[in-house]
């Protein structure tokens, strides 16, 4: 097997920790996000359409150009 150190991969993690997250059946284990934001709070967010969201680009920047034209394609 490959060392794959990826925390998000449950074969890197001890059993009991694998277990424990079994255990909750696919119940969310954090309280926070957006699903857990009040209804309105969340309807103001969507309605800006994205311009929330704080980013990973500056508008116009090569960075965001060159991630424009790589588009949808894989790494």
């Amino acid at each position: 097997m490959a060392d794959n150190s990826n925390p998000g991969n449950f074969a890197n993690r001890p059993k009991e920790e694998v277990k424990a997250a079994a255990q909750k059946g696919g119940q969310n284990s954090t309280t926070g996000g957006f699903a857990s934001m009040d209804p309105d709070k969340q309807r103001d967010i969507a309605s800006q359409g994205g311009q929330a969201s704080s980013g990973s680009f500056e508008p116009g920047s090569k960075k965001a150009q060159e991630a424009g034209q790589k588009g949808g394609s894989s790494s």
